[in-house]
């Protein structure tokens, strides 16, 4: 440590005279302190005050600028010594370094503010406002070639893109290109995870994730998937699970989907399914499922994703025995059918479709599944409003499974049931009131309509309900035995005008059949 005193000591003295070349041999020594003892050495930097010298020798120019932002990289290492390089006022310098054209300034310089800004969210946004990234950004496509300043900047991307404020200046550049273009010619499996940790957070923003879509990057991840399919490699399933979870990121929000749609996507993803129905990765089935769900939110994709098969290779996973295919199965053909007639009808008249649905609804280990069965069940009534349909459910033994939803602790799925219902005693009470009786719906909709938490459109909905059921005899005299007409008279000065009217009409049907 006395020679690391004296070097410190001659720098002080050699930083004013502008004598480069014994600067360069104090650097030197200080370099090699560092690497015998980083904590000592850096210690030692910090006491005898030559931090603020650096900013001085942090010059485009000089010779011994890559040696200063080296040791300034390395000292920062220590955490202890972050705040000291802030407070010495290294962070301005070292951001106009990053314009420099000498490649091992600019790995350096990395580096140092790399490592004063770790774990540090307040002194990363100082970055950013500075205007970092679009220099970052145009450094990657300038030095692709060069292994060491990719890496580099790939670690000050990862770091910056989890804050908000990095998303619109990450927008504003053409970061989706060159990552894109750089995930195209990796062939090692290290420098793709290290593009993909970068690309998960910027594709949670909804421009940038277009953009990554228009650069090609599904068709990179489709790529990804083929190769790693049926890998038995651990680095191959974790490049598989990465490649899925990041296409179900990108077919989120619609203007991407449909623009997908649009561009073919769903021929490669219904391939894909194609060759992992017997027996297949399930990953690859999920994140395919999750794909095709996504794709088909919006209203423009569904006629078009119905045309090309989509529902005839989602049943094809029927006899799935994963939770997690089965989820996402059921919610593909549920956002399918949403307002598509003619599609609920043909799914809605499927038996075996029925029968499945009907299973999963007692699917109690697994919520998710059971929700999401019933939640078709119902959708596949609301959308046909088709008696054929209605008779299928019958026989499957699915209104008991309805008349529980109306139970639901959620209000779009209590809703939902009690619609699906409706239709069921409009369109054939007399096959349905056998299992309407059994499954005690009067009951459930006393409890709804006595329970004043209950959403003015359950009050209005069950009301419709009863109004429906009254043809029943059975149903009929349970109505009148658990006096019905005196909640409905209550609800009649109901705030909501609806249920208000709704009420009105209620108790003279009541008033009329007692």
């Amino acid at each position: 440590m006395d020679n690391l005193s004296d070097a410190l000591e001659k720098l002080k003295i050699a930083s004013t005279d502008s004598a480069t070349d014994s600067v360069e041999s104090c650097l030197d020594c200080l370099l090699k302190a560092l690497a015998n003892n980083s904590t000592e050495a850096s210690m030692k930097i910090h006491e005898m005050g030559v931090l603020p010298l650096f900013p001085t020798l942090l010059h485009p120019q000089s010779s011994c600028t890559p040696k200063v932002a080296n040791i300034i990289a390395e000292v920062a290492k220590n955490e202890f010594m972050r705040s000291p390089c802030v407070e010495a006022g290294l962070i301005p310098p070292l951001v106009q370094l990053l314009n420099s054209t000498d490649q091992e300034v600019l790995l350096q310089t990395g580096r140092a503010l790399g490592n004063i800004c770790y774990d540090s969210h307040s002194l990363q946004a100082q970055l950013i406002s500075m205007g970092v990234i679009p220099t970052l950004v145009r450094l990657l496509g300038i030095h692709s070639h060069n292994t060491a300043l990719t890496e580099m900047c790939l670690i000050a991307f990862g770091n910056l893109a989890e804050l908000e404020s990095s998303k619109e200046q990450f927008a504003s550049t053409n970061i989706a290109e060159e990552l894109v273009h750089l995930f195209q010619k990796q062939m090692e499996h290290e420098k793709k995870e290290m593009i993909f940790e970068v690309l998960a957070p910027l594709a949670e923003n909804d421009v940038i994730k277009l953009q990554l879509v228009e650069a090609g990057l599904v068709e990179c991840l489709l790529e990804v998937v083929a190769q790693t399919v049926d890998g038995e490699r651990e680095e191959d399933i974790a490049q598989l699970k990465t490649a899925s979870d990041l296409m179900v990121l990108l077919l989120l929000g619609d203007g991407n989907c449909i623009h997908m749609v649009d561009t073919g996507i769903v021929q490669k993803l219904l391939e894909l399914l194609d060759r992992h129905v017997e027996e297949g990765n399930v990953t690859v089935q999920h994140a395919a499922l999750s794909a095709l769900r996504n794709l088909a939110i919006p209203v423009v994709n569904k006629s078009k994703m119905l045309s090309a098969g989509v529902a005839d290779v989602v049943l094809k996973f029927l006899q799935s025995e994963m939770p997690p295919v089965q989820f996402k199965l059921l919610g593909t053909l549920r956002m399918l059918i949403d307002t598509q007639a003619e599609a609920a009808d043909h799914l809605g008249t499927n038996g075996k479709l029925v029968e499945r649905l009907v299973e999963w609804c007692e699917a109690k280990d697994h919520a998710g599944v059971m929700g999401e069965s019933n939640r078709l069940l119902s959708a596949l009534i609301r959308h046909s409003k088709s008696k054929e349909v209605v008779r299928t459910v019958i026989q499957g033994g699915g209104v008991k499974h309805l008349v529980t939803m109306a139970t639901s602790e959620h209000m779009i799925m209590q809703n939902e049931a009690l619609v699906a219902l409706g239709l069921i005693a409009a369109l054939d009470l007399v096959a349905a009131e056998k299992d309407l009786v059994g499954a005690g719906l009067v009951s459930v909709l006393h409890k709804l309509l006595s329970d004043e938490r209950s959403a003015p459109e359950i009050k209005y909905n069950s009301m419709i309900l009863i109004c429906a059921v009254m043809g029943s005899e059975p149903l009929h005299k349970e109505v009148q035995s658990l006096a019905f007409i005196n909640i409905v008279s209550k609800l009649r000065a109901h705030e909501n005008k609806t249920v208000s009217h709704q009420a009105s009409l209620t108790e003279q049907r009541l008033t009329a059949q007692s």
